[in-house]
């Protein structure tokens, strides 16, 4: 029996969306979805909702939680990755407010900054034992990573391990809906051409019947700058720089060093800027978990219409050999981009089919947009560094180099923050050496 493993699988409504996706790939019938989680409660709560699922959908699927994640991978096609190391509490707290009693203030925490170099140290090991596990058991699975930081975990496998590997995030294939909604412009039939890093990753081309729709985007865009929306960073950055970044303005934010400034603080104002915004989101979440997870686990007329996630279609082109085309997160091997570093992680379009997954080439991007990607690829690099090598030096040059970090403070202070950091982690992260 062919088998799907999903690691995290207590993130019950990521399992709903992308296992219940493949509840609908008629090529999948007969395979084993196989569940792992280290939270006993959430992992059962998965299981009887994908059980559920599986009633109302008729589909030709077994559902299975396992309490050893050896055996829950042990000859897997497929391994999904959802997880989150150390959770809201107490890691995400700590990513906040420490960072904060030295006036570092942060929106979402979870790709590069402060929070993010750390999200990775407690994250990577983690990914490196799930390394370990798969080149033993299922040698030969394509790893499907859900989990950030995107860049720096999909980085480390790529390069450590020999874990097939691709990167997964949904802020492609939402970008220019998005944007087309928020400027009351026609979505329908238009190109787009769209590279770069994750989170970072830019509208190149945008048009319609052979038409340059970014003229008319710009103009827009500026008539709308004038009231206070929640895309202004973006829109900013798009005047400044000339092109439109895939993921939101609360999370680029943070990524540059112009917008978040203690000695400016009328600029959060000016463009709407949600500080703390990750941990408002958490507490919703959990709350709103409680408030609904009965109706979720329990619930035998549960259904469930396919999502935007691109897991199910890739998985489906490559048992199916119908290509389908998405944007993946991939080492940037041969210069996919060429004004990039080749051990980055670029977000590129990418072709899955039989033969596996296909990245496109893209060739250079504008100087500007490699320019901005560098500076944040230069903190991944180094944080990969710090989560391999264990050494504090990679961990604070990884913090000196980050744009918001270096922007904010001094190297000492810098420096005091990441040993702070270091001690209210514990045994989250790694021992690392002087």
């Amino acid at each position: 029996m062919s088998k799907i493993t999903f690691l995290g699988a207590g993130s019950t409504i990521f399992a709903k969306n992308v296992l219940g996706d493949c509840m609908f790939v008629p090529a999948l019938a007969g395979f084993e979805f196989a569940l792992f989680d280290i939270d006993e409660q959430r992992l059962k709560d998965s299981e009887n909702m994908l059980n559920n699922l599986k009633k109302s959908l008729n589909a030709n699927v077994s559902i299975k939680a396992y309490s050893d994640r050896k055996e829950a991978l042990r000859g897997a096609k497929y391994v999904i990755n959802a997880i989150q190391v150390g959770g809201y509490k107490p890691s995400t707290v700590i990513d906040f407010e420490i960072p904060k009693k030295y006036g570092l203030r942060q929106t979402i925490a979870d790709t590069v900054g402060i929070g993010g170099i750390f999200r990775s140290l407690r994250t990577i090991p983690v990914m490196m034992d799930f390394a370990k596990d798969i080149e033993e058991v299922c040698p030969d699975a394509l790893f499907l990573n859900y989990t950030n930081p995107m860049a720096t975990l999909t980085g480390a496998l790529l390069r450590y391990t020999n874990v097939k590997t691709i990167g997964l995030c949904h802020s492609v294939q939402i970008c220019t809906e998005h944007l087309f909604q928020s400027l009351g412009m026609d979505h329908a039939g238009i190109e787009e051409r769209i590279a770069g890093i994750n989170h970072m990753a830019w509208l190149l081309e945008v048009k319609k019947d052979g038409k340059d729709l970014y003229p008319e985007i710009k103009l827009r865009a500026k008539e709308k700058q004038q009231t206070k929306h929640h895309d202004m960073v973006r829109f900013e950055l798009m005047d400044k720089f000339g092109y439109y970044v895939t993921e939101s303005s609360e999370h680029n934010a943070e990524y540059h060093p112009y917008f978040i400034k203690q000695n400016e603080p009328d600029l959060i104002d000016r463009f709407n800027i949600p500080l703390d915004e990750y941990p408002r989101r958490c507490i919703e979440q959990i709350e709103g978990w409680n408030n609904m997870r009965d109706q979720v686990v329990n619930n035998d007329n549960l259904t469930h219409t396919r999502s935007h996630e691109y897991g199910s279609r890739i998985i489906e082109a490559i048992e199916t050999n119908i290509p389908f085309k998405f944007g993946g997160n991939v080492l940037n091997r041969g210069n996919l981009i060429s004004n990039l570093p080749e051990k980055s992680v670029v977000e590129v379009p990418c072709v899955a089919d039989r033969s596996g997954i296909n990245p496109c080439y893209v060739g250079e991007l504008p100087e500007q947009l490699a320019a901005l990607n560098r500076t944040n690829i230069n903190t991944q690099l180094l944080t990969i560094e710090a989560a391999m090598t264990q050494k504090k030096e990679h961990l604070y040059q990884a913090a000196l180099l980050d744009p918001h970090t270096a922007a904010e403070l001094s190297m000492d202070k810098i420096i005091a923050m990441c040993d702070d950091l270091i001690e209210a982690h514990g045994d989250w992260i790694p021992v690392f050496k002087a």
